[in-house]
């Protein structure tokens, strides 16, 4: 087996989207290729109602993917449909954009006024940019968790993880998408597929990867690389991309560490981004905004599966 080593270490920062939300971004907006398929990662965590509560009123979306995933609070959506429905603690929702919909995403606190939540997206490839839009709403009971001996749990949203298979399915890029949770002071590998590309992300605690670049020294024979002297733990809010490879190994700190841990197949394509519209070349994204313009942006593909 060959262990993944950390090619880049990202801190979120903070930003503004929608009508006024605040929230920290991953990654996104800037190149692609080193997280090809997945374009975006927002982690929208927040206290205080009015950081959240304007929300993500009515925009379009083509081309894409967006993976909402919920742990605290809910989100109230609908679209131009008439589909509507509310994603609650644990739920995930995966939301095809395909040739273009248009929706609303409207955040509301627990009692305690705390949100938190995820919102991924994945790109399409061209085959399957105006595919017909559709929405898979998972509840958190339908979710397949594990827990190993030593007391790691796994939430499996997406994907094959230790005998489970997440309820998300009929995905282009074979994504694989997981919420690990390590006990302190414990160490684990875990297996990714050889031919994705894979990130983690960290929210929960702290640890260390295995990690041989700058500035340590790459292991000798015999030496493993918890006996080189260690870079920073990663903690809250820090992407983790890595290498070639088909497995990870995490070391979790003093307090445990919980993490996302998100692969899929690279499509290696050609990308045009503007806002929440993602094509292949610029001459389809300005079709895109003339669709928007002349009122037949949701004409191109087909009405959207109703929510579950």
């Amino acid at each position: 087996m060959a262990v993944r080593l950390v090619k880049r270490l990202i801190k979120a920062k903070p930003t503004i989207e929608g009508a006024g939300v605040h929230l920290h971004r991953a990654f996104g907006f800037g190149s692609t290729s080193q997280f090809d398929p997945f374009l975006l990662l927002d982690d929208f965590r927040n206290e205080d109602p009015q950081d959240y509560l304007a929300g993500f009123p009515w925009h379009p979306h083509r081309g894409i993917e967006t993976i909402t995933y919920m742990l605290a609070g809910t989100v109230e959506h609908g679209d131009s449909m008439g589909n509507s429905g509310v994603i609650e603690p644990g739920d995930v929702q995966w939301m095809t954009a395909g040739g273009g919909i248009i929706h609303q995403e409207m955040p509301k606190g627990n009692a305690d006024g705390r949100m938190h939540g995820f919102q991924l997206w994945a790109n399409l490839p061209a085959s399957l940019k105006m595919t017909a839009p559709r929405y898979q709403g998972v509840k958190s009971s339908d979710i397949p968790e594990v827990t190993d001996n030593d007391g790691t749990r796994a939430r499996v949203v997406c994907g094959k993880f230790w005998g489970e298979t997440g309820p998300v399915e009929g995905i282009a890029a074979n994504p694989v998408y997981l919420d690990i949770t390590v006990p302190a002071g414990k160490r684990k590998t875990f297996p990714v597929e050889s031919k994705s590309q894979a990130f983690a992300y960290v929210f929960e605690g702290s640890g260390k990867f295995c990690d041989a670049s700058t500035p340590l020294a790459v292991p000798t024979e015999g030496v493993m690389w918890w006996d080189t002297k260690p870079h920073a733990e990663e903690d809250n809010r820090t992407v983790v991309l890595f290498d070639k490879g088909d497995e990870i190994i995490v070391q979790a700190g003093a307090e445990g560490i919980r993490f996302l841990l998100i692969s899929g197949r690279p499509l290696r394509e050609p990308v045009a981004w503007y806002g929440p519209i993602v094509m292949n070349t610029q001459e389809e994204l300005r079709q895109a905004f003339e669709d928007l313009q002349n009122g037949s942006f949701l004409t191109k593909s087909e009405k959207p599966k109703q929510t579950v």
